[in-house]
């Protein structure tokens, strides 16, 4: 995702963050539940243990079916990274748009549209630790076309963004502008190295105190009026 540190996951959050509960015992969940619940799972053992770490057995286990049901959703492992990764990067992408062309819909001015931006960031660097874990681990994993497409989609998302810090900060230059969105991404896609999550304030305090930060280092990066 963007400037995770090694390039850059939103707004939305991601379907392996969304997914719901696994069914109970004796009742079958729909296919495309069943398919979330898979990717939640397996999204979370790969980036504490490490893609090669982690068995189908031990996936299906997680989601109270056999390792062998899996390929009826699945072709395998590989085919499960690609999606979280791919689709994270979707969905970054997609969800800013969204916020974007919402923000100009209401008439906003361009740093309301930029604090709709970082609320989304936000939410996705605070509910879909693992996704980031997982790119700056696995994203190399990939064939080399899905690994294209993940760049491609990182690079419309950060370019969205550099648009509308300069909207809001119009006399920041583009290449810093640039430089200065990937430093924020570097930022709020920490959340994986905080400390124990027991040792943190609160959601929404967190949520405050990166809002803060992130408008902050933009405010910072603006020249000062001569």
């Amino acid at each position: 995702m963007p400037a995770q540190p090694r390039s850059a996951p939103a707004s939305t959050t991601s379907t392996a963050g969304t997914a719901g509960t696994a069914g109970t015992a004796g009742t079958a969940a729909p296919a495309s539940s069943r398919r979330e619940q898979i990717l939640r799972e397996a999204g979370r053992l790969f980036a504490e243990r490490g893609f090669h770490g982690v068995g189908v057995d031990e996936i299906g286990a997680a989601v109270g079916i056999s390792g062998p049901a899996l390929y009826r959703h699945f072709a395998g492992k590989d085919a499960m990274l690609t999606e979280l990764l791919v689709g994270i990067s979707s969905r970054l992408r997609d969800g800013g748009l969204r916020r974007a062309a919402g923000a100009e819909a209401a008439g906003l001015p361009p740093s309301a549209t930029l604090d709709a931006l970082i609320d989304g960031h936000i939410d996705f660097a605070l509910d879909d630790r693992d996704l980031i874990t997982l790119h700056d681990r696995e994203l190399d994993r990939l064939p080399r076309e899905e690994r294209r497409q993940v760049r491609q989609l990182q690079r419309q998302y950060v370019e969205l963004w550099v648009a509308v810090v300069r909207a809001a900060h119009p006399a920041l230059p583009e290449d810093q502008a640039r430089a200065a969105v990937h430093a924020v991404f570097g930022l709020l896609n920490s959340t994986p190295h905080l400390s124990r999550r027991a040792l943190l304030p609160d959601r929404d305090t967190t949520a405050a105190l990166l809002r803060r930060l992130a408008r902050a280092a933009f405010t910072a990066a603006a020249p000062p009026p001569e």
